[in-house]
């Protein structure tokens, strides 16, 4: 687990997915599926984005790009959550895998850090396999600090999504 204070300005909150309209919704966790999809064969977070929505335990960041949705983050938001008080929790976190995977993966940690600020959070909280090494040699650049180092075991003994392409964030709680 990393984190890192939130000390950023404030701004224009990041799309949301509770931000969306209702007749909207459906459209976008296709587009979610799609993505996690394309990250990994068969994962689908769509259970997780609406059990956040309903139980108003966090919201899902939803980043917008060109070519549809760049990226997504479901985040626990401060008490009542797994985050606890005063913490925006990245649940689970990925981007579109590809050409300019880094890049969408900064934008989607600055809208998190936004996400975190607009609602008066004080520290963003999130998982990071080490196989990840791009993605966590960048948060590790943006002040993130390990406060909780677990292990990762997989079965059959397989990659998954934590190999060095993949600029994912997932939950180590």
């Amino acid at each position: 687990m990393m984190g890192t204070p939130v000390t950023g300005p404030g701004g224009t909150p990041p799309p949301t997915y509770a931000t969306l309209a209702a007749g909207q919704r459906p459209e976008y966790l296709t587009s979610c599926r799609a993505l996690t999809d394309s990250v990994y064969a068969g994962l689908d977070l769509t259970g997780e984005i609406e059990s956040v929505h309903t139980q108003g335990i966090g919201d899902t960041v939803l980043l917008e790009g060109d070519a549809g949705l760049d990226g997504l983050a479901v985040c626990h938001l401060g008490p009542g959550s797994e985050a606890g008080e005063g913490v925006c929790y990245v649940k689970f976190g990925a981007v579109r895998p590809g050409r300019g995977a880094a890049d969408r993966f900064e934008r989607l940690l600055d809208a998190c850090e936004l996400l975190a600020t607009v609602r008066g959070l004080d520290r963003v909280e999130a998982g990071m396999n080490l196989a990840r090494t791009d993605a966590y040699g960048r948060m590790i650049d943006r002040g993130y600090r390990t406060g909780l180092q677990g292990v990762a075991m997989h079965r059959p003994n397989e990659a998954g999504y934590s190999r060095p392409d993949t600029y994912v964030i997932d939950d180590w709680r």
